[in-house]
Parts: C-alpha cells; structure tokens; sequence
C-alpha cells in the first residue's frame, strides 16, 4: 500500500504544480527550486504510488490517465482543506461551524434569510440548514436536536427549551389596489360584511384570528379561500380577496409587488413570534449574534 506522509504530499503538491505547467523547468521556476528538484520528487513520488504518471518522449513530460486523475483528486482534497479552514474560521468566530434553523412560515419569507444572509456576510465557510415548518414542528425538531434553534409563534411551552420572546406586532388589512376599501385610512371589522376573504390554510379553521374575531362581532363574510401564507399577497394582488396579516410577513412578500394596499386594523389581532433553544445553547456565540442582529433586522419592518 501506497506511504502518504507529510513528504508525499509535499510531492503532491510538486506534481500539481508539474501537471498545470507542463514542462519540469517551468514548475521549477513557479516553485523556485531546481529542475532537478522537481524531476526527483516526481520520481520518489511515482515509486511510491507505484504509478507512471508521465510518459518521456523527446525531452517532454506527457501526462498519463493516471496523471489527470490523480490532479483532480488533488483538487478536491485542496477544496475540502479550504472548507476546513473556513470551519475553523467560523469555529473561532461563532464556536460552532454549522447552524441548523427551523422557522415558521411567517418569517420564513424575508427575515430568516436576511439573518442568514448577514451570519454569512464575513464567514462563508459556516454551514447553514434551514428548514420551514409550523411552530409545533420547530419545537419537536429543536427538542430532538435535529435543529439548534427555531422560530415560533407564540405563545408556546416547552419543559425542555428557552422561549425567548422577540415582538408582539399587530396585523394590518391587505386590500388590492382598486378595491372599494383601498381608499379608506384604515379597515374595521365591520367593513368586512360581505366581503371575499384569502385567509392561511390550517389544520383546524376555527384558529384563524380573522374569522374568530367576524364571528365574534357578527361579521358575514362573502366566502373565503384557504392557502398557504406564501401565496396569500399573491392572491390579494391577483384581487382574489382581502387578507389580515402581521407586517412582517407582509413586509417581505410585498416587496415586489404594488397590486396590494396596506392598512391599519382594528380590532387589534396581536402576533407574537419568539426564539426557541435548548440549554446547551444558551451561551453559544452564534446565538449571541443571532439575537442581536435579528432584534436590529426587526426594526426595518412596521409596527
């Protein structure tokens, strides 16, 4: 079997360098050793492989199939070294070099990858896994340690996490534009009589808070379509209907769109989203980062 040492792969490194320039004087100069240097370590290094890795004809080197696989080989353990070293960058810096997160759907849009996007910003050897799910979910999959921390809606209880709360803001109406109801300062309840409603698909309607509060206040709705929160603000600017959403979500799918009026609401529909992690976590740096860079990112958005 074939000695790898910390001199054959000083030839390795040699014969990387041999492969690229094609010629043993032209690697000799990027190296800045002699010719000779390079024709023995290529040598030393086909004896102990056992492998020819160039073919001498007329005082040239041609490279074999050997040769060409051997260099891609190289290259790959050079990547994987260079990630290495970004793990240990990232190790230094945030004591952990991956992050595992699970959020709801609701910051799933817009908030979570720009926290994302700034955790990478100066580190990008830090491995990030980022899943959506409900907030039942995210529980179950940071108590089991398949993610180290998760975004929920609140309120929640766990005997095994750190509930962190993070805000409670309130919901704005989301009419399209063109709509008899965009030309009002803001939507009551009541202004709802009638009116076509695009709510969130759950596992139980009666825990919608809009439909809740109609049936509260003796509102008729015209009728309603059930989705998935991503698709609600496509939905209203499609003019499907009218929807009730906290602003941060709104926030991020409306970036791009202008088919959609926002407007205040009352009564006040509250939304509370908070941070949750097991103990073991709770001094970790990358946590420290999360949390003070996250509670920054939510002061761009209303309310």
């Amino acid at each position: 079997m074939p000695d790898v040492n910390i001199h054959s792969l000083k030839a390795l490194a040699i014969f990387k360098t041999l492969f690229e320039a094609g010629s043993a004087s032209q690697a000799a100069r990027t190296l800045g050793i002699t010719q000779s240097g390079v024709s023995r370590s290529l040598s030393q290094l086909e004896q102990n492989l056992g492998l020819e890795l160039f073919l001498r004809e007329k005082n040239r080197l041609v490279a074999t199939p050997e040769a060409r696989e051997l260099y891609e080989e190289i290259l790959r353990l050079m990547g994987n070294i260079d990630e290495l070293r970004h793990s240990v960058l990232a190790l230094k810096e945030f004591g952990t070099s991956r992050l595992r997160i699970a959020a709801i759907p609701g910051l799933a849009f817009g908030f979570v990858p720009r926290l994302v996007a700034a955790l990478l910003e100066d580190n990008r050897g830090f491995s990030i896994s980022f899943d959506m799910m409900s907030s039942h979910d995210v529980l179950r999959e940071v108590e089991s340690g398949h993610a180290d921390i998760g975004f929920v809606t609140l309120p929640v209880t766990s005997r095994q996490l750190r509930v962190e709360e993070w805000l409670t803001t309130h919901a704005r109406c989301l009419v399209p534009r063109g709509h008899p109801l965009a030309t009002r300062t803001a939507v009551n309840i009541g202004d709802l009589e009638d009116q076509y409603l695009v709510i969130s698909n759950q596992p139980n309607v009666g825990a919608d808070p809009l439909l809740n509060l109609a049936t509260t206040h003796g509102i008729h709705i015209g009728g309603k379509t059930e989705a998935n929160i991503g698709a609600i603000t496509a939905l209203v600017a499609n003019g499907v209907g009218v929807s009730v959403m906290n602003p941060i979500t709104a926030t991020d799918q409306l970036s791009q769109r202008d088919g959609v009026v926002v407007l205040p609401f009352t009564p006040e529909i509250d939304f509370s989203f908070g941070l949750v992690y097991r103990e073991d976590w709770k001094h970790a740096r990358a946590l420290e980062f999360i949390r003070a860079c996250g509670r920054e990112l939510l002061k761009e958005y209303p309310g």
